[in-house]
């Protein structure tokens, strides 16, 4: 009878934590207020959201150059810890790619990480930068995305190794790690600083690169922009907090805009892309990436001891 008993209540505590994992990490979507309200979007001022998400750098093949940029077929390989992750294609296409999506679902693809279908997304689609981002520049996006070319063809799907296929734990991890709050404070007041915030931790995502991670692949903000191992496998990417990077935001600025660094050395690695980007946006915006570098908190380079 005990063992009845025994074998009842494990049954029981199974249900119980099976259904409590299920509730826990079901696929979040945006308020249907945020959606509602989501206006009609403007492709003009959608371009430079491209440019500042730096879609083409993933989306776009490699090495593509001009026009070619536009071409956002995927299939860029995404090389990480736990497995390698393919990006998809995202042009206009209705059947392989994003052209039959709504506003609504790129939102909620952007800002919450889910599929239109209702799946988590992997977090190697950065949207836990681009959660901050205004839906307002999302509609813009969205109708800049849809004058691109149509691209045919799926890319491949991502090579992933048990549990990272299961996508339902990608719920447990967006519970730890997804939060559109703003990981500095600035001075409000400051409408520079504050575009400058706006820039890195959202749209630029650059914190994605130059943040030191965990072992569960959650960036640690307390690092925040400290420099981390490159993920090519080559190097670091660099400290860029004032206590790894002493240019001075003029410096910065004509940096993101030419490629050019002070000592008159020119951009290289991956960063190449993401400089030709920043150059497609207008000056004050550089001007603000400057500035909020400037008052992120100061970070001790890796192997160094100073703050």
């Amino acid at each position: 009878m005990l063992g009845w008993r025994l074998l009842f209540a494990a049954i029981l505590l199974a249900l119980v934590g099976g259904g409590a994992f299920w509730l826990l990490t079901r696929p979040e979507r945006l308020e249907l207020a945020t959606l509602s309200a989501l206006p009609e979007g403007d492709a003009g001022r959608g371009e430079l959201v491209f440019w500042a998400g730096g879609c083409a750098s993933c989306h776009a093949a490699e090495g593509a150059k001009d026009e070619e940029k536009l071409r956002l077929g995927g299939g860029r390989r995404l090389a990480s810890d736990f497995g390698t992750f393919v990006a998809p294609n995202i042009s206009s296409d209705p059947e392989d790619g994003i052209g039959a999506w709504t506003t609504a679902d790129l939102a909620n693809a952007m800002m919450r990480g889910v599929s239109p279908d209702g799946r988590h997304y992997y977090p190697a689609f950065p949207y836990t930068s681009y959660a901050r981002m205004d839906p307002a520049d999302i509609a813009d996006l969205r109708a800049y995305l849809a004058t691109l070319p149509a691209v045919q063809g799926r890319a491949p799907g991502h090579e992933l190794a048990f549990p990272f296929t299961l996508r339902r734990g990608v719920g447990l991890w967006k519970l730890a790690f997804l939060s559109d709050a703003p990981v500095i404070a600035v001075d409000e007041a400051d409408p520079r600083l504050v575009r400058g915030r706006y820039l890195v931790e959202g749209p630029g995502h650059c914190g994605e690169c130059h943040t030191p991670r965990n072992l569960a692949g959650g960036l640690e903000k307390s690092r925040w922009l400290a420099g981390a191992p490159n993920p090519e496998g080559k190097g670091r990417i660099p400290n860029i907090t004032p206590g790894g990077l002493d240019w001075s935001p003029g410096d910065i600025a004509y940096y993101l805009e030419t490629g050019f660094t002070p000592e008159f050395d020119s951009v290289g690695g991956s960063m190449v892309a993401v400089q030709q980007n920043m150059a497609m946006l207008p000056a004050p915006d550089r001007e603000a990436i400057a500035a909020y570098l400037g008052v992120v908190p100061a970070q001790a380079s890796s192997g160094s001891s100073g703050g």
